[in-house]
């Protein structure tokens, strides 16, 4: 079973060339846009100069960690997002697509089961799609260093110290794992709908997901003036019990910046046990587990005429 599934998951990236392709042409443009904002900061030579000085000179190591950290997390952002995205599109596609070309056919003549095919595409989701965006995030993140060493050794500084010296790499990159696998596993129930919707739906498989889950909330709130359901679905993505309160009184010090390794390392503000233990995770698992096992059963007994 394990060798079916390695095989099938190497089917899906096969066939859906999206799940490399767009990590790799935002990495691109990510990097053309670092290499922009260099060489339009070029044109302000004396502020450049008393910048560089001063992070080489005046600032600490946990204040260039901080800066390096910031920068980052703001590009990981977009990595996110476009997972986000791209997961939604693949998983209406995935069982869609193969009854509309009929290539389910030849795959039903394979020795597959039904609940390997739709299981390989809920592992490409939640596992191999993270995955992919936390490989593109860091070489990313290194490609940037490199052009941000370049640049600064040209303006003369020492770009072993400035930079490479104040990025904590174990620190970014696991914490990057941690996150998108834990989005992607809290997320998990509408990875499920969304196989669900592509295995029974016909036509227009987005506007078949997405149309109960705005349908529904107008309904609960004319007939039963409540939103629960809407509160659960819509305010879902904020709810993730993985990260700690930051403790602003510990980061403000009598009104100056107080940096310290705590602060800096973004797993200190990780609480993986407490998103183990958390009962709405599990529940979310088990909502998602629901919604396979019925896309199993439609793409099973579904009339492909």
């Amino acid at each position: 079973m394990i060798r079916n599934q390695l095989a099938l998951v190497q089917r899906e990236i096969w066939e859906h060339r999206s799940i490399y392709v767009t990590p790799l042409a935002i990495t691109s443009i990510v990097a053309l846009a670092t290499l922009a904002m260099l060489v339009f900061a070029g044109g302000f030579a004396k502020e450049l100069d008393v910048a560089i000085f001063g992070a080489s000179n005046i600032a600490s190591d946990a204040e260039r960690k901080i800066a390096l950290t910031g920068f980052f997390v703001g590009t990981s952002w977009v990595f996110l997002f476009a997972a986000m995205v791209l997961t939604v599109f693949y998983t209406l596609d995935c069982l869609y697509a193969e009854r509309k070309d009929k290539s389910i056919l030849f795959w039903r003549s394979l020795p597959i089961t039904d609940a390997e095919a739709v299981i390989s595409k809920l592992v490409t989701a939640i596992v191999v799609i993270p995955i992919v965006t936390v490989i593109a995030i860091i070489a990313t993140h290194i490609v940037n260093l490199v052009v941000t060493s370049i640049w600064v050794s040209v303006k003369g500084a020492d770009a072993g110290h400035l930079i490479w010296g104040a990025v904590s790499f174990w620190d970014n990159w696991l914490a990057a794992l941690i996150v998108t696998l834990a989005s992607a596993i809290w997320m998990s129930p509408f990875v499920g709908w969304f196989l669900f919707v592509s295995a029974f739906t016909k036509r227009s498989p987005l506007l078949m997901a997405f149309m109960p889950l705005v349908l529904i909330p107008l309904l609960e709130l004319i007939f039963l003036r409540s939103s629960v359901f809407a509160e659960a679905v819509f305010t879902r993505r904020g709810m993730i019990p993985l990260f700690r309160g930051m403790d602003l009184e510990g980061f403000f010090n009598e009104n100056s910046l107080h940096i310290n390794d705590e602060v800096v390392s973004l797993l200190a503000h990780l609480d993986v046990v407490q998103f183990l233990s958390s009962p709405s995770m599990w529940s979310g698992v088990v909502v998602c587990a629901l919604f396979v096992t019925a896309a199993i059963y439609v793409r099973r007994y579904r009339d492909e005429s």
